[in-house]
């Protein structure tokens, strides 16, 4: 009963003085709005509005059938331009794409001969070219095949695709999920590490010191307040915020992503405390967490798919907290998987938070060892 009336008490007292720095509030306030709302509207990762550019030497109908296939919102309306026009449009980067078709076209398609037309791309625009070409690609075929009426050859097994969560494939509905873990993972380690920092660098800690209170309720309070703190921000967050206001349908049970929250948060948080123990000051340990952070989120998944790494980035990031939170997610979110399936992850999760908070324990008990 100590112990927890004690954990109370110092929980409280981290709280009020949480909520008494105004600028930590707001960058709570801030990373799980404004940052969500940026990443949902400002990064998109979709065609969208491509500008392209016909070279046509033979104005047939065929070629216009084609242009008018491109049609938005991929692709703006295509622009008719002459051969020695491209590469000033392209270098000043007006269009993106540019197809020039021979003369003789639409006659050498019709005798089978299999003419060869030019699609020049700008690939600066690393997604846009990338995943344009493709959808020229298809066009070009579908109305090619249209205009000879003539059906694909027969197969002897014809797939049918049924996507599930996301059918028209939109990174809308997706980033914005993924940057609410990531601010989650941010502020975790900020907040508990700035809390430890708080009290050296104030001098508050002699006060602990002189307590009779424990390292581990002291830690634990820490890792409780903050904690609270982001789960209720983010929760609020991914159901107010992102699921109403920016009407991305989420296919899984919020309930079980606030739990895997909550285990996360333990993790981190020791994590954050353990670096604190580390950084005798706060721009040396924002020094610290920040590379950590972005190593942590480049290997998570959240922003570029595991699959695509190299096998030792797979294999060295397998069992990091990110990366189990972020399949977790994933899974409870896009696929509405349920506690018999994630738990290996939750588990992970909470056995790594256990070695976290012990490692913490000893390099805070020795802190105040040197403090006192």
């Amino acid at each position: 009963m100590r112990f927890l009336k004690n954990l109370r008490t110092l929980t409280l007292k981290e709280l009020r003085s949480l909520f008494k720095d105004v600028m930590l509030v707001v960058m709570i306030g801030v990373v799980f709005t404004v940052t969500i709302y940026t990443v949902a509207e400002g990064i998109n990762t979709d065609v969208r509005n491509a500008p392209v550019g016909v070279v046509d030497y033979d104005r047939t109908t065929l070629t216009y059938q084609i242009r008018d296939a491109l049609q938005p919102p991929f692709f703006q309306p295509p622009i008719d331009i002459k051969h020695e026009e491209v590469d000033s449009l392209m270098d000043k980067g007006e269009l993106i794409f540019v197809l020039e078709f021979p003369p003789g076209f639409e006659r050498d398609v019709l005798s089978g001969t299999k003419p060869e037309v030019q699609l020049l791309i700008d690939a600066t625009t690393m997604t846009q070219a990338g995943v344009g070409q493709v959808y020229i690609s298809q066009i070009f075929n579908q109305q090619v095949s249209e205009f000879l009426q003539q059906a694909d050859p027969p197969m002897a097994v014809k797939p049918v695709l049924n996507i599930m969560y996301n059918p028209n494939g939109e990174s809308r509905w997706y980033m914005p999920v993924m940057e609410v873990g990531n601010m989650i993972t941010l502020l975790a380690i900020v907040l508990s590490g700035a809390a430890v920092i708080r009290e050296r660098e104030r001098g508050t800690i002699e006060h602990l010191l002189v307590m009779p209170v424990s390292a581990a309720e002291i830690v634990l309070s820490k890792i409780l307040a903050n904690g609270l703190v982001i789960l209720c921000a983010s929760m609020l967050s991914m159901t107010f915020f992102v699921q109403y206001f920016l009407d991305i349908p989420l296919n899984g049970s919020l309930l079980l992503y606030g739990f895997g929250v909550v285990v996360y948060l333990f993790s981190i948080c020791s994590l954050g405390i353990m670096l604190a123990t580390i950084a005798p000051s706060m721009p040396q340990f924002g020094l610290l967490m920040l590379p950590i952070f972005v190593v942590a989120l480049l290997f998570s998944g959240s922003t570029a798919p595991r699959s695509n790494m190299p096998e030792l980035a797979q294999t060295v990031s397998e069992y990091w907290p990110t990366t189990q939170f972020v399949s977790f997610a994933q899974d409870v979110l896009f696929r509405n998987a349920g506690i018999d399936i994630v738990w290996p992850e939750l588990l992970v999760m909470t056995i790594i938070g256990i070695a976290f908070l012990i490692f913490a324990l000893v390099r805070f008990k020795t802190m105040l060892e040197r403090l006192g």
